[in-house]
């Protein structure tokens, strides 16, 4: 094995364990966050049926997006339907043929659509960097990491559509290698230029994600803003911590 596989075999592994861990630890955070006010953004659900409606909406939709600005959301719904897209095209690099799930992988809609999405979604980022760019009120507040994380995403994207139209690679030797991470069977990476810094933008993203705006992804169901029912009049909001200082309060 050479030395560059050796190097990206090592990448990879700190980059998942960071990519998990820094997730899990931010997730726990967010939950010790204390929710003592009542702070449902309205229209918000009255039941819990409504909520799971509302994250649905939100997270497949963005439907508040959608309210709010238009082309925003077209260009936010554009890059999000396609790195979806992109992602399942990828699992074909990681599960094997004899898998059960394969067929849903590595099927003609799937492969078909996913195969065009890099355009799909380089319209959709360069819409958003766009935006940052000549809407005033966008770009007062956007700061130099926010300009940084589309331009990193635009060169995955770009350098994904450069390896499929531009310098092919060895897929073969590709799916060896990362099959061989899972399996610690490991193998060498192809060498191609444009392969080798789609991957490294890859496992940097990865290991900036759970300390960047990304994280709004999984953030989203942890938000009492969303989550929490529009009863503020049928049932008092008590937090878990409050809950605790009245019960002792009664005993004391």
């Amino acid at each position: 094995m050479n030395t560059l596989s050796i190097l990206y075999i090592f990448l990879f592994y700190v980059a998942m364990i960071a990519l998990v861990a820094g997730i899990i630890n931010k997730l726990l955070q967010y939950k010790r966050v204390p929710a003592p006010l009542k702070i449902a953004v309205t229209p918000a659900p009255l039941t819990k049926p409504g909520v799971v409606y509302r994250f649905f909406t939100e997270v497949v939709l963005f439907n508040s997006l959608f309210r709010a600005t238009k082309w925003t959301w077209i260009f936010s719904f554009l890059f999000h339907a396609s790195l979806l897209l992109a992602f399942f095209r990828h699992l074909r690099y990681v599960i094997s043929p004899d898998s059960f799930i394969w067929p849903l992988v590595n099927n003609l809609v799937v492969q078909s659509f996913g195969h065009y999405a890099g355009f799909t979604m380089l319209i959709g980022l360069l819409g958003l960097l766009a935006r940052r760019i000549f809407v005033d009120r966008v770009r007062y507040i956007s700061s130099p990491s926010d300009y940084l994380m589309l331009l990193l995403i635009l060169g995955i994207a770009g350098s994904g559509l450069s390896i499929v139209y531009v310098s092919h690679t060895d897929i073969v030797q590709l799916k060896a290698f990362i099959m061989g991470l899972f399996y610690f069977d490991w193998q060498n990476l192809p060498s191609d230029t444009l392969l080798l810094a789609h991957v490294t933008m890859v496992l940097f993203l990865a290991l900036i994600f759970p300390v960047s705006k990304l994280l709004h992804a999984p953030g989203l169901f942890m938000a009492p803003t969303r989550y929490q029912l529009d009863n503020p009049r049928e049932k008092r909001h008590l937090s878990e911590w409050g809950a605790e200082l009245e019960k002792d309060g009664r005993n004391s």
